[in-house]
């Protein structure tokens, strides 16, 4: 496999429907620019749906990328390694805030088990039956995964688009549940931004005190050291410093593109995997959005190298797709707007001579 392919297969969104769509909303009796980001919402939706008008929004979905990071054992996240499954079982019970929204929402969410550190009867079989492998690698001093793994994880991200949007899902908001995900996610971007392992580190979802942090950022600076070697290929990558989780969701996010189902991303996780995916095909962006800014450094540098501009910015940091799933009343909003607001009556054409109107002729100087 070699994700360089997916350039061939993504196009831009069609320029003309966008144009039909910004010609459209200057015709509105809402001033242009009144609406803000509502108004370049509304145009981005139509050209993914490739519509004018834009269509509701009435099929999205949560899918959620479920693994653990065998970094996580350096005691640098706020959880304990080998813990996501309790994310996975919480989440299916209704109890953490991305299920209480998701029901408000009524929105499924979906859960795909890449490489959970746990045994399998923990979880229903539908969950686990897509484990890649059973928690990756640490990525400071071994590979992540192997080459044959990360291929696989790749694999299953592709199957669960072609899935998705087959089943007429129309917007997908993308999560994860992980432990040391950002570890991993925050050494893809340093080494794609060439970046120092300083600007990068964050405190995770769980949040960490100083000297985890200072443990997440040796992590990271070792874990740079293994990545740089592989910057050419980004399989090789994700094999070496990213996970099952992150494979999978770049697999994903490549796929999505390719059949022009629009992501919402969450946290720095979905922005590592995501800019993976732009460095296999420049064109990938174009059908995403950033949902939230999670408060990681590196994923503010990973959006700024994709050029995405956040729609929300409330310091939600707990991860897990909730700050994305809260952009999605906006991102619906954007698309009833857009196809719901009424527009001006056209100019009636002006009949007879110049002095001549409605049958009385005009007064002359």
């Amino acid at each position: 496999m070699n994700l360089d392919d997916f350039s061939d297969l993504i196009e831009r969104p069609d320029g003309g429907v966008r144009r039909d769509a910004e010609e459209r909303r200057e015709r509105f009796l809402v001033p242009p620019g009144a609406l803000g980001r509502l108004d370049e919402l509304g145009e981005w939706l139509s050209t993914a749906q490739q519509a004018a008008p834009v269509r509701p929004v009435e099929q999205p979905r949560v899918v959620l990328f479920a693994g653990d990071h065998g970094i996580a054992g350096l005691d640098v996240s706020g959880r304990a390694a080998s813990t996501a499954h309790e994310l996975v079982r919480a989440t299916l019970d209704g109890s953490t805030p991305l299920a209480v929204l998701a029901r408000r929402f009524s929105v499924p969410v979906r859960i795909v088990d890449a490489g959970l550190d746990c045994d399998p009867e923990l979880l229903p079989e539908a969950v686990v039956r897509t484990r890649v492998r059973r928690g990756s690698g640490r990525i400071d001093v071994e590979d992540a995964l192997t080459a044959e793994e990360a291929e696989a994880a790749v694999r299953l991200g592709i199957a669960v688009a072609d899935e998705e949007a087959d089943s007429g899902t129309d917007l997908v908001v993308l999560g994860d549940l992980s432990v040391g995900g950002t570890t991993a996610a925050a050494t893809l971007i340093a080494a794609l931004c060439g970046t120092d392992a300083s600007v990068v580190t964050g405190r995770g979802g769980a949040g960490i005190d100083d000297l985890a942090w200072m443990r997440k950022c040796a992590a990271i600076r070792d874990a740079l050291r293994r990545a740089r070697p592989v910057l050419g290929d980004q399989l090789a990558l994700l094999a070496t410093v990213g996970g099952a989780d992150l494979a999978a969701m770049t697999g994903f996010l490549l796929q999505c593109a390719v059949r022009r189902l629009p992501v919402v991303l969450d946290g720095v996780v979905g922005a590592a995997a995501a800019l993976v995916g732009q460095r296999a095909a420049f064109r990938a962006p174009d059908w995403w959005l950033a949902g939230q800014l999670s408060g990681e450094p590196a994923q503010s540098k990973a959006l700024d190298r994709m050029a995405l501009n956040p729609l929300l910015d409330h310091g939600v940091i707990v991860g897990e797709g909730c700050g994305a799933l809260l952009a999605l009343p906006f991102v619906q909003a954007a698309a009833a707007l857009a196809a719901e607001l009424p527009e001006r009556e056209p100019e009636p054409a002006e009949d007879g001579t110049d002095d001549e109107k409605d049958g009385k002729d005009e007064p002359t100087d």
